[in-house]
Parts: C-alpha cells; sequence; structure tokens
C-alpha cells in the first residue's frame, strides 16, 4: 500500500484548471485525451492530472467545485485541504456548509451539510471555508479515530504556529447542542500530541496505544559520539526507539538525494543502536495493517501494558469516506 496522505495546503489548484469558456475562447478541444474532465464544463490537463498524488486529485477536485460553484463554502475534508491539515488519499465527497437548508443530502460526488450549529466562516485565497477550529472539531467527530488524532496533532502543532488549542477545540465542541461523535472527539483531546510531526507518526501512536504497548515519548534528543539525533518514538521501560517511515524523509524523487538520505539513516540507526537502544521501524502502510508495526516493536521488546482494542484498531480499515487505496 503506498503512502497516501498529506499535510499541507493546496491554495492554488494543483494544476491549471480550464472552463468551457475559456476553452470555447482559447479555440482549445477539450475532448481530446489532452484534457480530462474534473467536473461537468471544467477540463484539466491528462498528463498534468495524472502525476497527481491521491491529496492532490482531490484538491484539484475542491478548487474545480469552487470554480463552478463560487461562493459555497467549503467544510470537513474539503476545508481540510485549504486549511493545511491532515488529508489521507483521495476523499470521495466535496463537502459544503449550508446553513440554510433544512437537511444535509448528497448531489453525486457532492454532500451538502447542514446543522443547527452555526460554523464560522473564512475566506483563504478566495474560498469561502468553515473556520479551522470548526473544520478540526467536525473532522474530529466524523473521521476514523486514527485520522482525526493525526488532524487534532497538527492543529495544535508548534510547527503549524499552534493555530488551535484543545482547550479552544474542547470549548467549541460543548457549546454545540448536536453531540454526534462527542464520545470519539473525548479520546481525541486526551490523546492529542502537538510534538507529533507527521500524520504517520500520529496514525502510529494510536496503533501502539490500540495494540496496547506503553506510552511513547515523542521526539527525544539524543547526543551519541559527538553527533545530535532525534527519533520519533522512545520506549522508557527499555530505551527502545521507534520510527515511523514516510516517503517524504527521503526525497525519492530526487534519486541522488535519497540516497544521501539512505545513508545517513543507515548510520544513525546503527549509532544508536550500539548506544543500547532496541531500534524498530515501519512505514505508514505497516502502521495501518498493524502487524508489521507491532512485529517492529515486539523484536525491540517494547513493554506491552494492556490487552489490544480490537474495536478501534478494525477503523484503520478503508472507510466509505475515501476512494479507493
Amino acid at each position: 500500500m503506498p503512502v497516501l496522505l498529506s499535510a499541507r495546503a493546496i491554495v492554488r489548484p494543483p494544476v491549471p484548471l480550464l472552463t468551457a469558456g475559456e476553452a470555447r475562447a482559447l479555440r482549445i478541444d477539450v475532448s481530446s485525451r489532452e484534457y480530462a474532465r474534473v467536473r461537468p464544463g471544467i477540463h484539466a490537463s491528462s498528463a498534468g492530472v495524472s502525476r497527481l498524488a491521491p491529496w492532490e486529485r482531490y484538491a484539484l477536485r475542491v478548487h474545480a467545485f469552487e470554480l463552478a460553484c463560487p461562493g459555497a463554502t467549503m467544510c470537513l475534508e474539503s476545508a481540510a485541504v485549504l486549511h493545511g491539515l491532515p488529508s489521507f488519499g483521495e476523499c470521495r465527497d466535496i463537502h459544503v456548509f449550508a446553513a440554510h437548508r433544512s437537511a444535509s443530502r448528497r448531489f453525486g460526488d457532492v454532500s451538502v451539510h447542514t446543522s443547527v450549529d452555526p460554523r464560522e466562516v473564512v475566506e483563504i485565497a478566495g474560498v469561502r471555508v468553515t473556520s479551522l477550529l470548526d473544520t478540526v472539531v467536525d473532522l474530529a467527530r466524523a473521521l476514523p479515530p486514527a485520522q482525526a488524532l493525526a488532524v487534532l496533532d497538527a492543529a495544535t502543532s508548534p510547527a503549524q504556529g499552534g493555530a488551535v488549542t484543545r482547550d479552544e477545540v474542547r470549548h467549541r465542541a460543548t457549546q454545540r447542542a448536536d453531540q454526534r461523535g462527542a464520545r470519539q472527539l473525548a479520546w481525541v483531546l486526551d490523546t492529542a500530541d502537538p510534538l507529533a510531526e507527521s500524520p504517520g507518526e500520529s496514525v502510529s501512536r494510536a496503533v501502539i496505544l490500540w495494540s496496547g504497548f506503553e506510552v511513547p515519548l515523542l521526539q527525544q534528543d539524543f547526543h551519541y559520539e559527538g553527533v545530535h539525533d532525534r527519533v520519533d518514538f522512545l520506549f522508557p521501560s527499555n530505551g527502545a526507539i521507534g520510527e515511523s517511515d514516510g516517503w517524504g524523509k527521503y526525497d525519492l524523487a530526487d534519486p541522488e538525494a535519497a540516497k544521501r538520505h539512505l545513508t545517513n539513516e543507515k548510520r544513525r540507526e546503527d549509532r544508536l543502536r550500539r548506544n543500547r537502544h532496541p531500534f524498530g521501524r515501519w512505514d505508514y502502510a505497516g502502521a495501518v495493517r498493524v502487524g508489521p508495526l507491532t512485529e517492529a516493536l515486539e523484536s525491540a521488546q517494547v513493554r506491552r501494558v494492556g490487552a489490544p482494542d480490537r474495536a478501534r484498531l478494525a477503523t484503520l480499515q478503508r472507510t466509505p469516506r475515501s476512494r479507493g487505496r
């Protein structure tokens, strides 16, 4: 399974969009194979679309919808695109908030939501979206719990300027009359840690906890052999180190840079092992499958302190909110 997650704002279409009117004015035949339809009357270069990552394809669909329906208010995963909150693959639907509607409805790939509770609305790059705080509360209740944890970790991270706090999220949630997802939100609030540096680390931490392992410390620093190393997870009982790998760490698009990074990472791991730290690593796919992560930690002799939470582990499987991985 490839890594299908991102945590960055996409405030412009990842490839240029072309409306039917623009195509006519420029005498471009969008029915040719050179163009792909993103929405009715809106096209983009087929070659450009084919190179997009899943989350970029979703961002393109969000921007195409806004171009077709200017003034609509994006919410949930669609608002997350503009806020730079973690995205997991390509979301199935475009999500729109319409306070005036009497009921929520779905039209094709567009889910129109309403609520008895208002949402604060802001503009990002000319696109109306629910505010960061409201978007975080909505996603923390609606997403599978490990993904919800990644959203709150990212939103509270100092690397993102600590845009919101857990207290603000808790307060906003308690102001709402609609309490659906409140139990999950309570777990996310209790578990969130702004020291997590990637969605993969957040999902991994959820799997670690649900698999019954001890609670790890995040982003711990070591100074061995004149070198400074920082690690994703440190397990206090035996000093074991866990690393959540992501393709982005290794610049795989640049073979020479990737080779240097992989060589340095091997030296780093050897250095930590020489200084009596058992070591386990896995990637995002391994965390979602659970087995590779737990095998890595068992090999590093990380202590289990409880039984696996099989119900929550089951939520890691594909959900209807996303298209096929």
